[in-house]
């Protein structure tokens, strides 16, 4: 397989992984902001944080002051994750990459998984989505997380599990381990901050409700403590978000394309 296809692929997985966790991170955040008794901005500055868009935000809209408003009003900061074009993380520009990259491999691509995805890239593009977004928050992120979910479901079972399908997972299994790395460090610095243990403990649970994790962590370890969540994250390897059962089904995809990668890419993996 020629390189330019592999570099797709890789990209492709990426943004589809990138657009289900933001959605899901988005849609867990507006019920933590209703539900939990937390500060806005411990809500909604993490969602920001966590995206790796800390500066650009800061950039274009809450400036050099770290008790800006804008940090905790969830209306600003879903405005900025779903619709700012400029931004690398953003829903539409996700899904933008997502259907570029998905192009550009049409050759190797199923029909179902093109259709799947070119579907919500003219969906997110056209009028339907605006209005679902200013009238039906929780269901504009749920179409998001359904169609993506729909994509990569198509992805496992209508594609060969050849070389372009390792690539396109390599890129699915790094991004979520990416995120989920993001999530616990910006969680674990939260915690140091001072606050009450409840503050805090709602911190750990809203964690587990963005990885929508929360009731397999209760059946196994039952309360919510920081150092078992962090574990549960971290090292569980029946957990499909954590970073051991990430980087290690992202090694089995390397192992099986080792001879396209660098040794580089192939020793850090």
């Amino acid at each position: 397989m020629i390189s330019r296809v592999a570099d797709h692929c890789f990209w492709f997985g990426r943004y589809i992984e990138r657009a289900e966790a933001t959605a899901r991170m988005l849609a867990a955040s507006v019920s933590l902001a209703l539900d939990a008794e937390l500060p806005p901005a411990l809500v909604w500055r993490p969602v920001i944080v966590v995206s790796g868009e800390e500066s650009r935000f800061a950039s274009r809209i809450a400036g050099d002051d770290d008790d800006h408003p804008a940090w905790g009003d969830g209306e600003i900061v879903q405005r900025f994750m779903v619709w700012d074009r400029d931004s690398g993380v953003s829903l539409v520009r996700s899904i933008q990459g997502m259907r570029w990259n998905a192009r550009s491999i049409r050759e190797v691509l199923s029909h179902e998984a093109w259709e799947a995805v070119n579907e919500l890239h003219l969906w997110i593009q056209g009028d339907l989505a605006p209005m679902t977004y200013a009238q039906h928050r929780e269901a504009f992120y749920q179409h998001v997380r359904r169609a993506t979910q729909l994509a990569l479901g198509l992805l496992r079972s209508t594609m060969l599990h050849d070389e372009p399908l390792d690539f396109v997972w390599l890129g699915v299994l790094l991004e979520r381990a990416r995120q989920t790395a993001r999530m616990l460090d910006v969680n674990y610095q939260t915690s140091l901050l001072p606050q009450s243990a409840a503050v805090t403990e709602q911190g750990w649970r809203g964690l587990l409700s963005i990885s929508e994790l929360s009731g397999d962590y209760a059946t196994r370890y039952g309360e919510i403590d920081a150092r078992k969540v962090m574990d549960f994250m971290l090292r569980d390897e029946r957990n499909p978000s954590s970073i051991y059962c990430c980087l290690r089904a992202a090694r089995e995809n390397a192992r099986a394309v080792r001879g396209a990668l660098t040794t580089e890419v192939w020793e850090t993996t």
